[in-house]
């Protein structure tokens, strides 16, 4: 097996760890639609969403970053990124650099702490704690939920419904000046708020299938339970297809249950995009086959949710 060529320090943290194709648009998809429907309900407000994003987004970076440390740190025989281990061999990267990389994006996302608690009280406090606790957990901890077969459920649920709750949430608590707080959370939040991103969330998954599919030899090896290493490829295709169908299913169901106006269907749009990638999906088996599908798929969940937003801004309230 020949050996990795040598990285850069500039290619080893952005296309290794920062990994932008792949970070930004998940970070920013939920975000995206609860600002649509923060505009579709008149509580739309740009700093809050803005500095939440900022924040999700860098809490998200760290959990990239400590899923690496422990790739690096507990799994060296796994074969997997070899390129990371020949950078940590030649000094290119350090596993305390990648630590202070974790605390820097941590410390970074607290920044945003005390201007969102002055605008949106303490639930911002649990929301923020939530967040980083689900980040770090996906493969650090004495119980990583890769570890467990958690991941899906994990990333639906934080993606899905926690990151487009608190960013609604933030926007409707900035407008209420001192009412924002635990009873402002409970009844300020509606219904909308916490399914309008579901679809975000299985795309977000389907993204994770695409890795886990990919990297199941490693994943074996490293005793990680994800759906390929449990119940074989054939599996991770079907739940990708229904995933999908899951997705651009529930714009239907906005527009007929929710009232939110036939523009959210507008997300339709990109069903060519979609229906081309599951195919490949559903097709391609080699690992360096599967490696450009993740930022597709990504890039993917991003124009859905850019689609969806802007369809519930120009959607008229009922």
């Amino acid at each position: 097996m020949s050996q990795p060529s040598p990285l850069s320090k500039y290619d080893v943290w952005l296309h290794w760890l920062v990994y932008p194709g792949h970070t930004l648009p998940t970070a920013a998809a939920p975000v995206l639609v609860a600002m649509g429907l923060a505009w579709h309900d008149h509580v739309f407000a740009l700093a809050p969403a803005l500095a939440g994003f900022f924040a999700s987004w860098l809490i998200h970076l760290a959990g990239v970053f400590t899923d690496n440390h422990e790739l690096l740190v507990r799994h060296p025989d796994a074969g997997e990124h070899p390129e990371m281990f020949a950078a940590l061999e030649d000094g290119t990267l350090s596993l305390p650099g990648l630590r202070w990389a974790i605390a820097g994006c941590l410390i970074l996302a607290c920044l945003t702490g005390p201007y969102l608690l002055g605008v949106a009280g303490t639930p911002v406090l649990a929301i923020g704690l939530i967040g980083i606790v689900g980040s770090l957990i996906y493969a650090g901890g004495p119980f990583p939920v890769a570890k467990l077969g958690l991941a899906d459920v994990h990333f639906f649920a934080m993606f899905g419904v926690v990151a487009p709750a608190a960013t609604y949430y933030v926007q409707v608590a900035s407008l209420e000046a001192g009412a924002a707080g635990w009873a402002l959370l409970w009844h300020g939040v509606p219904l909308s708020a916490l399914v309008i991103g579901l679809p975000i969330g299985a795309l977000t998954v389907n993204v994770l299938v695409i890795d886990d599919t990919r990297d199941r030899t490693f994943d074996a090896r490293k005793g990680w339970r994800t759906s390929p290493v449990r119940f074989g490829l054939g599996f991770s295709r079907a739940q990708y297809v229904l995933l999908s169908v899951f997705a651009y299913l529930m714009p239907l169901w906005f527009w007929r249950s929710l009232d939110l106006g036939a523009w959210v269907l507008l997300p339709l749009v990109t069903l060519p995009f979609a229906w081309g990638l599951a195919r490949r999906i559903c097709t391609l088996d080699r690992h360096d086959d599967l490696v450009p599908m993740t930022p597709m798929a990504a890039m993917l969940c991003l124009a859905y949710a850019a689609l969806l937003a802007v369809g519930l801004v120009i959607s008229p309230r009922g």
